[in-house]
């Protein structure tokens, strides 16, 4: 789903946005120095995760079993920032800077249950200006216009169950060039020094006109293009070469298994806010419907 956001009617709205939140974010800014001084927060690692359909919100398998473990494996952190898939904007990059963001059930045709799903988990509106203030790419719009969509909810009910972290989206400005959005990824590595889990949600190979629907989850791909694809994504994140990687067009069945890059760029987020000699951790890999690659990645 893509969003717009019109540059001066936001400007104009975040100024507004920021009056009347000031008060709680200076008051959730000092409660967070007051914790920094008990405890130092620690630098929190990235990760990517390719979140496959939204059924696997109350699905199990062994990949929200796996999300499940991972969860209890990672260190706690003091926000959750993801970058989705599915909050595309146009000419402009938002950052939600809810209290409460809403759950976003933002698709269609799939049993009542899945839509009936909350993810009440609170925003965090003094860590989420940091965001738009720590971003040198592009100016960041601070608005209250989104919420926590399939992307980040899905995974985030197996990793983090009780909802009781803190979360807050940013958009994914769909005008703008892979390498824009390393870039941006580089620019929000500064908050993983205050306790920020970076989390990019999409999908390294995700074409759903090309997937082959009732095929069993399984380690391989239904089809060579997008084998081919993700095992070339697989030996360039071995070498820690991010230009193959932001360059993803000229590799090995990308046409087909990047028809639309709106899946592959939160992967690109996560690696640049990545430090350049943390490897990559595959934490998941294996491919549902056929052809949508599954893998899972931490970096630090």
């Amino acid at each position: 789903m893509t969003t717009t956001l019109a540059t001066s009617d936001l400007g104009r709205r975040g100024f507004l946005m920021g009056t009347a939140l000031g008060a709680t974010a200076v008051l959730a800014s000092l409660a967070c120095s007051v914790q920094a001084a008990g405890s130092p927060a620690r630098r929190m690692p990235v990760i990517f995760i390719g979140h496959g359909s939204p059924m696997n919100a109350i699905a199990d398998n062994p990949f929200t079993r796996r999300l499940a473990a991972w969860g209890r494996e990672l260190p706690r952190p003091s926000a959750i920032l993801s970058v989705s898939a599915h909050w595309l904007s146009r000419g402009a990059t938002g950052v939600g800077v809810q209290e409460r963001p809403k759950t976003i059930h933002d698709f269609g045709g799939f049993p009542q249950a899945l839509f009936d799903v909350e993810y009440p988990a609170p925003g965090h509106p003094a860590l989420a200006r940091e965001a738009v203030d720590a971003v040198k790419q592009t100016p960041v719009i601070a608005t209250d216009q989104w919420g926590l969509d399939h992307g980040t909810w899905t995974v985030l009910k197996h990793l983090y169950p009780k909802a009781d972290i803190p979360v807050f989206q940013l958009s994914i400005d769909y005008d703008k060039s892979a390498a824009f959005h390393y870039a941006v990824g580089r620019d929000l590595a500064a908050l993983r020094d205050k306790g920020v889990l970076v989390m990019g949600s999409g999908n390294v190979v995700h074409n759903l006109r090309a997937t082959d629907r009732g095929t069993p989850d399984g380690p391989s791909a239904s089809r060579p293009w997008a084998q081919s694809f993700d095992d070339a994504v697989k030996s360039a994140l071995a070498g820690r070469d991010d230009r193959a990687l932001v360059d993803y067009a000229k590799l090995e069945g990308a046409a087909t298994a990047v028809a639309m890059p709106d899946h592959y760029y939160p992967f690109l987020y996560a690696l640049g806010a990545a430090g350049s000699g943390e490897r990559a951790k595959t934490v998941y890999e294996g491919f549902q419907s056929g052809t949508l690659s599954m893998r899972c990645l931490q970096f630090g």
